[in-house]
């Protein structure tokens, strides 16, 4: 066995072993954004910052992110962000992921073909059909008509010996010419090279039957892709003389590439090229992806307890699961609720588990629309597109108060529920930047108007008011917790109704607070509910 097939045999156990874990290597979010950041694409529906953040979606992308490819990679991300138009793809997806779930040998050489695109560069070769290529300099043209004046200044020579000193002159402003040009390949110094190792990839992965017959990669693509690698071994050769064995290879191809001013030529002519045709550059990139993509889900489902497909159903004010959790949440304990017709307005007590199961509804609402992928045994959900008002702060350099936030973006969602498309609303102590009076009644006036027509709210809040206000119009359920001398625990099991209990001053209690402080703030709590307004509706 040779040293490259040694090589070859370990690369392929690691791949192996790593199947169905998560990764451990540290996350570039820049260059990983770089793709989806600049992808005019909507789709369906692209969450908003808000509405990424709020889910906390980086975490979630930490943990489902099993790529090979930096190409992968980016174009997962990209995904995680947007709701497709239809799932017409996604049945597609499915049997390329069956197919890797079951065919371990063929899953293993296609992530070995995969790694070829696995160094930092790679993340830049989205910028060659998303950017705009820079412009050739003025004097182009007439680097074409020096560089044939060169070569035939070389024949004449030969003939007449003063055509030596017309080439000498040629050559030194030809060196000027390269030089200043060298500028323009640092540009690409990190995104040219990567075209060929994206050709080397496509021509490997479109030998396997399934995935050209069902992907259709178009052999205007390929052809394109081949053409371009060819022009860039002139660009590699200079890579692969480079360094103390070749030093005088390098220095004699760096004379002729002067000689005949080839370098902006042979740039300008690939940009060119590129330029023509980005859509061609554009579907071979989201090939590659695609595939990484669906081996990616493939490994993380095979490291989850359990999963499952989403029922997309026609019913628009209807959610169902069964068992849903969280993975990023250690010992997450599941859930099973059923929505039909009625938004959910959830209280419970501090740390009972409100907040985490609204998000966990979130971020399985998310996996199941863009990676068909949800950690339940069981859920059925529309098409819709998803807001969120979770995480609110102080804006301190815009001088943007926590109320001003949350009042803008609860405007926001309150602008496009009036659409026919359904939505889900997501939104965790509404108002909790102002007095109690007015955010028990602006928070009234919101959730109803925002339960209207073809959307689905989930509200978690502290103030029961809301439950009396909002019973004929919201489902109420709660979190509950055990209280006994010593601690407070919690079952994080969501259940019908409204809370009846409180836990905020027995936890002063058990971080020893003086005795006579609890007292006073058990007598306090105690007047204020007997004077507390009951709200009839």
């Amino acid at each position: 066995m040779t040293l490259f097939h040694k090589k070859e045999r370990k690369q392929k156990q690691k791949i192996r072993e790593a199947f169905g874990k998560p990764k451990t290597e540290d996350f570039d979010w820049n260059a990983i954004g770089r793709y989806s950041d600049r992808n005019p694409e909507k789709g369906f529906q692209k969450l908003s910052e808000k509405t990424f953040h709020d889910l906390n979606l980086n975490d979630l992308f930490l943990y489902i992110d099993r790529t090979t490819s930096k190409i992968g990679q980016q174009f997962l991300y990209n995904n995680l962000w947007r709701i497709p138009a239809d799932h017409s793809r996604i049945e597609i997806d499915e049997k390329w992921i069956a197919r890797f779930e079951k065919e371990e040998p063929l899953r293993t050489e296609v992530q070995y073909i995969l790694q070829k695109l696995s160094g930092n560069d790679a993340y830049y070769l989205c910028d060659l059909f998303q950017s705009s290529s820079i412009k050739p300099p003025k004097w182009l043209t007439a680097a074409y008509f020096l560089s044939f004046t060169n070569a035939l200044a070389l024949i004449l020579m030969f003939f007449t010996p003063s055509w030596f000193f017309l080439s000498l002159i040629i050559t030194i402003v030809n060196g000027v010419l390269h030089y200043l040009n060298k500028k323009n390949i640092y540009v690409y110094l990190y995104s040219m090279p990567q075209l060929f190792y994206l050709n080397h990839v496509v021509e490997k992965l479109i030998r396997i039957d399934f995935l050209q017959k069902e992907e259709g990669l178009s052999d205007a693509s390929v052809r394109f892709l081949r053409q371009t690698a060819k022009r860039l071994n002139f660009f590699r050769l200079d890579e692969l003389l480079r360094g103390d064995p070749f030093g005088i290879l390098w220095g004699i191809s760096e004379l002729i590439k002067i000689f005949f001013i080839l370098e902006p030529i042979f740039l300008f002519r690939v940009l060119r090229g590129i330029k023509d045709r980005e859509k061609d550059l554009q579907e071979a990139f989201a090939f590659v992806g695609r595939v990484d993509q669906t081996i990616s889900v493939a490994s993380l489902r095979a490291g989850l307890p359990y999963y499952c497909r989403p029922e997309i159903i026609a019913d628009i004010k209807a959610i169902s699961f069964t068992n849903i959790t969280l993975p990023l949440v250690k010992d997450c304990v599941s859930n099973t609720l059923q929505v039909d017709g009625r938004s959910i307005l959830i209280t419970g007590s501090n740390m009972s588990g409100k907040t985490t199961f609204i998000r966990t509804v979130g971020i399985n609402t998310v996996m199941g629309l863009t990676l068909n992928t949800c950690f339940a045994h069981t859920f059925a959900l529309p098409r819709l597109k998803i807001y969120s008002a979770i995480l609110l702060n102080d804006d301190l350099m815009n001088d943007k108060s926590f109320y001003l936030e949350e009042v803008q973006t609860i405007g926001e969602m309150i602008d496009i529920s009036g659409e026919k498309i359904p939505h889900l609303f997501l939104l965790d102590e509404i108002y909790k930047g102002t007095n109690t009076i007015e955010r028990v009644s602006g928070g009234k006036a919101v959730l109803s108007w925002l339960n209207r027509g073809n959307n689905l709210v989930f509200i978690s809040t502290h103030d029961i008011e809301l439950t009396e206000l909002l019973h004929k119009e919201y489902a109420l359920y709660h979190f509950s917790e055990q209280v006994d001398e010593r601690n407070i625990s919690f079952d994080y099991k969501i259940k019908p109704g409204k809370m009846k209990t409180r836990n905020a001053i027995k936890i002063l209690e058990l971080n020893a607070y003086p005795a006579a402080l609890i007292a006073e703030a058990r007598r306090l709590a105690e007047e204020m509910d007997k004077k507390r307004v009951r709200f009839d509706v």
